[in-house]
């Protein structure tokens, strides 16, 4: 694909959905931090489904910490790797308290510093929470990025940075939002819903499925 056919595809998602979210349930950067912590490998649905009572019982990093492991486990047991997951949320917890004053740090760095945060996780939180214009590649991303052509790579962070240096520059703080949400309801994994895709003039993918499946 080339550049400008890309810049058109992400101008095409934009305005098929000009005010993009994610779907994940927060009120403040620790609430956002910790839900997309607990995403990896799951659902924001199930995420969803499970963090109001979390948050109810532990509202802030100090609060999680004195729920302790046990605790947090009972309120996430429905979401995988749900073990792993409550010793890293405590954990990354004492450790915004110990070194940051219970805020959330606004560097990458020392995002990735935290236990259960990696380069996805991080740019989620510098996006959403404090504005900044990176690009959260997940499996969704990655498999649009490959399948049309968009931004081709054999890992997240080729995908990632030839998103970056393709997308628009005025679009690419929603960039990523577009892209997750269209993965996830019309560019699916095992059947691609081409015929309502917004962006399907731009697009390479060779099977394209132009005919919704009878039912």
């Amino acid at each position: 694909m080339s550049a400008d056919a890309a810049a058109g595809f992400i101008r095409a998602l934009a305005q098929a959905t000009p005010d993009p979210q994610t779907e994940l349930l927060y009120t403040d950067p620790y609430s956002l931090l910790v839900a997309v912590v607990l995403s990896a490998q799951t659902t924001d649905a199930a995420v969803n489904r499970a963090t109001p009572a979390l948050f109810a019982a532990a509202p802030d990093p100090a609060a999680m910490v004195a729920l302790g492991e046990a605790g947090v486990a009972a309120h996430i047991r429905t979401i995988g790797l749900w073990q792993a997951k409550a010793r890293n949320v405590v954990a990354l917890s004492r450790l915004l308290l110990e070194r940051h004053g219970g805020a959330v740090p606004e560097t990458r760095e020392a995002l990735e510093a935290l236990p259960g945060v990696g380069r996805k996780t991080a740019n989620v939180v510098l996006n959403v929470a404090f504005g900044a214009e990176t690009m959260a590649v997940d499996t969704h991303i990655f498999r649009i990025g490959n399948r049309t052509g968009l931004a081709p790579g054999r890992t997240p962070r080729e995908v990632e940075d030839r998103l970056v240096k393709r997308c628009p520059p005025a679009l690419l703080r929603s960039a990523h939002h577009w892209l997750i949400l269209h993965g996830r309801y019309v560019c699916k994994a095992r059947l691609p819903e081409c015929w309502r895709c917004a962006a399907r003039a731009f697009c390479n993918y060779r099977d394209k499925v132009l005919v919704a499946p009878a039912r």
